[in-house]
């Protein structure tokens, strides 16, 4: 089996910026409340035209004009959504279509804000087999679609975009070096969107009840992301036999500066190695991290030969984390 890693990234956000003095207009909320609790100053928001699909699309080609690919190459194309363009088919195979990718196989993953890196582990598991060799992950989210625009806890939270990666072999002792994943159902009630599904499908009384909107447990799943986000990195990097003081950069789900705050201690970083877009893009579930990569390494701040910790967590609930050695110029 080959070394696994990422040939190329790329990322995608609306051009509508929704700032905390527009929220301040539709609930009762002001900027300081939402910035000292959360770190987010602004979010972007698709347009009425525009579905995950749309979003994803434009991430994936820049990733593949990164890695040097044509659709044509691709082997395979997850992609990690809790907002799909429909239920079926899956938002894979509208952007196969879109991207001219016919021969890749495709499906969607849906893990929430940890999807990304359920993602990239799946693809490289194709890969370091041998059944593929060039895979693409998009993790992408229309989070405006199913937020409760009338609650201040929640509504100043999400934004939209996509960020996506292509997977493919790279020189030994490059790539992936291990992983970390994690699931726990008990929590289950803690993030949801209990309505629209077979349990209980779209009804007069579903939209009565705003069961088709977002509910989160604030107070608990924050406690729990402070707990899962640095256990499993930890794990993850003594997987690969590496420890805190080797990572170069960090790149956490972007879902609060408290949470990211604590990972950071934790790991005794300082801020220069942790990347942080929270207050630009605010909390863009599975597209938080890819986009975060995306845009580390076009600064050029991240060399060939860094070590990354990417780790997450979302409903579910879920957790990941993954270790990576750039391996690109």
């Amino acid at each position: 089996m080959g070394a696994v890693g990422i040939l190329g990234t790329g990322a995608f956000v609306p051009e509508k910026v929704l700032t905390n003095a527009d929220l301040e207009k539709m609930v009762d909320t002001n900027d300081e409340w939402i910035v000292s609790r959360t770190g987010i100053r602004e979010r972007r928001i698709a347009a009425p035209d525009q579905a995950s699909s749309d979003l994803a699309v434009k991430a994936a080609e820049r990733a593949l004009a990164h890695a040097g690919l044509t659709a044509d190459q691709l082997d395979l194309i997850i992609v990690a959504t809790v907002t799909p363009d429909m239920s079926f088919p899956a938002t894979a195979c509208l952007v196969q279509d879109k991207l001219g990718a016919s021969k890749a196989a495709t499906f969607d993953l849906s893990a929430a804000c940890t999807g990304f890196l359920y993602g990239v582990s799946t693809a490289a598991q194709f890969i370091q087999t041998g059944m593929y060799k060039y895979a693409l992950v998009i993790g992408v989210e229309c989070l405006s679609r199913i937020v409760d625009w009338s609650d201040r806890n929640t509504c100043v939270l999400f934004g939209d975009g996509a960020g996506a990666a292509v997977l493919g072999p790279v020189e030994d002792g490059y790539g992936f070096l291990s992983y970390e994943l994690g699931g726990d159902g008990s929590g289950q009630d803690l993030l949801k969107l209990e309505a629209g599904g077979s349990r209980k499908p779209a009804s007069q009384q579903t939209l009565d009840e705003r069961l088709h909107f977002i509910y989160m447990n604030g107070r608990e799943v924050f406690k729990f992301a402070v707990r899962v986000l640095g256990n499993a990195t930890e794990e993850a990097l003594a997987k690969a036999g590496l420890g805190k003081h080797d990572i170069d950069f960090l790149i956490p789900h972007q879902a609060n500066i408290r949470i990211i705050e604590s990972a950071v201690k934790r790991f005794g970083l300082t801020e220069d190695k942790v990347v942080v877009n929270l207050d630009r893009y605010g909390n863009m579930s599975s597209a938080s991290v890819p986009v975060a990569l995306d845009e580390a390494v076009k600064s050029g701040k991240i060399k060939k030969g860094d070590t990354l910790a990417l780790c997450g967590f979302g409903g579910g609930l879920t957790w990941g984390a993954a270790i990576l050695k750039w391996a690109l110029d």
